[in-house]
């Protein structure tokens, strides 16, 4: 069983206050955050997949970011409290709040942009590992589909009844969020403020793994995602957008990457 060394909450720069959940100690190399996908959190992203339990197999201290909106975190329903810019920003808090200068840093699905956008203009990123995300990141009208896709997402939060919902594309999420007796007011604000403006991942120096699922149909096309990061790689292990990350491959690439020097 993988044990939590503790949890604390670092404040951002409105208030809204997120849970950090922290594991293992310091060791040769610098710790490694993560950062779930939406809906998700820390513990189902990372400790129930083993991921974190990897980790400290191969002696790496690391620490979980609950998004805001998510998990044990603070949950406003107010979209202007959200989108993946917020969230980078809580992040390089939480590093502000811990002491760390240098960090890996490993995001899933929504965690990958606010990965992405941390890494753009954080220095203290020494290696970077971007999950379940593809083309569409870069390519053009990819950031408007992810907005028409996550206002659809925010309507099927919203619906009264899972059995509104008719669109395959959102019921998974509507289903996991009460599975996890999410506050769905809250996702649905972040749905309705996700970020829809490319980053300049041409700034991103830290070196860089997209690791994907080859039967992902939100990461389609990694490479195309790795050619806009300077000397990214790419990964691809078994499984879609909710089973990739829970294969043993994948534990392994992400592990395998973060463990190698500069």
């Amino acid at each position: 069983m993988t044990t939590s060394t503790g949890t604390l909450r670092v404040p951002g720069a409105d208030g809204v206050a997120v849970a950090v959940h922290r594991w293992g100690g310091p060791g040769a190399l610098p710790p490694v955050y993560l950062q779930h996908g939406f809906v998700a959190d820390t513990r189902l992203n990372w400790v129930g997949t083993g991921t974190v339990a990897a980790l400290l197999s191969a002696g790496r201290e690391v620490v979980g970011v609950d998004a805001r909106g998510h998990g044990r975190s603070d949950k406003p329903h107010d979209p202007v409290a959200y989108g993946e810019a917020r969230m980078a920003d809580d992040l390089r808090r939480v590093a502000d709040a811990l002491g760390h200068d240098s960090f890996d840093l490993a995001g899933y699905s929504m965690g990958a942009t606010v990965a992405m956008l941390t890494a753009v203009t954080d220095r203290r990123v020494r290696r970077l590992v971007v999950c379940g995300a593809g083309a569409a990141v870069v390519e053009p009208g990819g950031a408007e589909r992810h907005s028409v896709l996550m206002g659809g997402l925010a309507a099927a939060l919203d619906a009264a009844d899972v059995a509104d919902v008719r669109d395959p594309a959102t019921v998974f999420y509507r289903r996991l969020a009460d599975a996890l007796n999410a506050d769905r007011r809250a996702l649905a604000a972040h749905a309705r403020a996700v970020h829809a403006r490319g980053a300049d991942l041409a700034a991103i120096t830290a070196p860089t793994l997209v690791l994907v699922g080859d039967g992902d149909p939100l990461a389609v096309r990694p490479e195309v995602l790795a050619a806009a990061i300077p000397g990214a790689r790419v990964a691809v292990v078994p499984g879609d957008h909710s089973t990739a990350l829970r294969t043993p491959a994948f534990a392994a690439a992400l592990v395998g990457f973060l463990g190698e020097d500069r």
